[in-house]
């Protein structure tokens, strides 16, 4: 492992821009399919079910597995795992790229879900084990802003690649798998590996619990966090009234993960191998640093899946202009990865003024948001957004894993990938209910003595705005358009100034982490379990 005196190798930065390319092809999978799903709906006759689970299987798999690959990462070494994963996702990419029929399109993605698992917590081993000091903050930055970038350069991606077919947002990823394995295995080093097993019975309980929490947070606005609202099918038997299956998940889901909890502290204690070393926990930075991890995840990424539907819906974007308003984010977060290779600023220094920055970036947008605004605004807007998600979310990582030992980090990585991802579910359950919440009360109270009032609102919320532009071509019903773009639009601006109050939230948490000036942890983490 380096020390804080070694300065990286260029095959080292190589191996590093190789390592953030294969997390941009994941987080781009995950948003680019909200933008090409229409086409696919349309070539493969699918059922808006179907639709559903093709959106959100690969997130739900990629979740309920990141723990489990940490671990793997470390017993047989995260250059290794990192590689394995991209071949999974590049053959699963194909699957996807050639299905015939939407079921063969869903276990694709349950199956990319899976590679793209092992590349996440695996990216983050290797980025920690491969830079120290001052080099490990300007690394992180790289990672970090890819993240952001690439979460932002999906739809435009989608959107272009629409034009052409549906199946080349698959597609493209087959040839950039190879040079990224290819860069890899090049310029990387192999990875260092700990003797052990893997506690089977926890992952099993890991897998379930993080699997169906996922589900939770993805679908509860959809099938009611209650009662049934809609019923949910799988496998042509379907779930109807009663308890809501959400409800039902989340009992399991706490159940399993209490479960686990319990079983990792036992085999800590008793000198097993846990899955999920708890003494990690014992690292103030480490701890601390993953609740922050989980408010940034909430208040971070739950206004992209309310923003394109207001850019299209309600000033009447393509879905490749929506994407070319988003890649300002991109551009900032790049401009923050730059700005940060000559700043002496602290990670934490930089993770302060990152959410400082988002929470501004979306206070702007709040206050821009009109039916009318100017493309110019938002760009703004998000560019100073981007700005921010590229100090933060780069540099919060690098304060989780600081003190993490070399042999703990591929669990140090799947924890902190899981919490992750789980705070981003989070923040998109949260943002999209507030978000819909507040349109449809909206439009319901401007439609007050419009016949009809409640099944237009309906039509509108439950199209997610897409009937919008059907409504203002009719004379008759153009006034309702109206109603909701501007229902729409305050829709948008609660949310905006909810996630800022969220990231200014986890600005005021970040005074719990206290970075220690030493590189070794404590000796009781440090010590090998078994």
């Amino acid at each position: 492992m380096p020390t804080e005196t070694d300065t990286p190798s260029a095959r080292r930065w190589f191996g590093l821009i190789a390592v953030a390319l294969g997390v941009a092809l994941i987080v781009v999978d995950l948003t680019i399919v909200n933008v090409i799903v229409a086409p696919i709906i349309d070539d493969l006759g699918i059922t808006s079910i179907e639709a559903q689970w093709i959106q959100e299987s690969y997130a739900i798999v990629f979740a309920a597995l990141l723990l489990l690959t940490g671990r793997l990462a470390d017993l047989y070494g995260a250059r290794r795992l990192f590689v394995i994963g991209l071949v999974i996702f590049g053959a699963t990419s194909l699957l996807a790229a050639a299905a015939p029929n939407g079921a063969a399109l869903i276990a694709a993605r349950f199956l990319q879900g899976i590679g793209g698992a092992m590349i996440l917590p695996t990216s983050l081993a290797l980025v920690n084990a491969g830079f120290a000091g001052p080099a490990r903050a300007k690394a992180f930055a790289i990672w970090g802003s890819t993240i952001g970038a690439a979460a932002a350069v999906g739809p435009l991606l989608g959107g272009w690649l629409a034009d052409f077919s549906w199946r080349w947002a698959f597609g493209i990823n087959i040839p950039l798998v190879l040079v990224v394995v290819a860069a890899t295995l090049g310029f990387l080093p192999a990875s260092s590996r700990v003797r052990g097993g893997v506690d089977l019975l926890g992952a099993a309980l890991s897998m379930l619990g993080l699997g169906l929490l996922s589900f939770v947070l993805i679908e509860g606005r959809h099938y009611g966090w209650v009662h049934t609202i809609e019923p949910l099918v799988v496998g042509g038997v379907a779930w109807r009234g009663g308890p809501s299956p959400v409800l039902v998940a989340f009992l399991a889901a706490a159940g399993a993960l209490a479960l686990f909890w319990r079983r990792q502290r036992r085999l800590a204690r008793t000198g097993g191998e846990p899955l999920l070393d708890v003494r990690l926990f014992e690292i103030p930075s480490f701890r601390n640093g993953n609740v922050v991890t989980i408010v940034v995840g909430v208040g971070e990424f739950g206004i992209i899946a309310v923003l394109p539907l207001w850019m299209q819906f309600t000033l009447g974007y393509t879905a490749f202009q929506t994407g070319l308003a988003l890649a300002a984010l991109a551009v900032g977060s790049f401009c923050a990865s730059g700005a940060s290779f000559s700043m002496t600023a602290s990670a934490m220094t930089q993770v302060r003024l990152g959410l400082l920055l988002e929470a501004a970036g979306l206070g702007m947008l709040a206050l821009v948001a009109a039916t009318d605004t100017p493309w110019w605004a938002i760009v703004l807007a998000l560019f100073v957004y981007g700005v921010g998600v590229g100090f933060a979310t780069a540099q919060v990582t690098n304060v989780v894993l600081a003190e993490v030992p070399a042999e703990r980090a591929g669990q140090g990585s799947g924890i902190q990938s899981a919490a992750r991802e789980l705070g981003s579910a989070l923040g998109i359950a949260m943002l999209t209910t507030l978000f819909f919440g507040v349109l449809g009360a909206g439009l319901r109270d401007r439609l007050d003595t419009t016949p009809g009032a409640d099944d237009l609102t309906d039509a509108v919320t439950a199209s997610a705005g897409s009937a919008i532009p059907a409504l203002a071509s009719d004379p008759a019903t153009a006034p309702v358009a109206d109603a909701a773009r501007a229902a729409m639009t305050s829709g948008l601006s609660v949310a905006a100034y909810a996630c800022a109050g969220l990231l200014l939230l986890a600005l005021a948490t970040t005074a719990s982490l206290r970075q220690r000036s030493a590189t070794a942890p404590s000796e009781a983490v440090n010590q090998p379990a078994g």
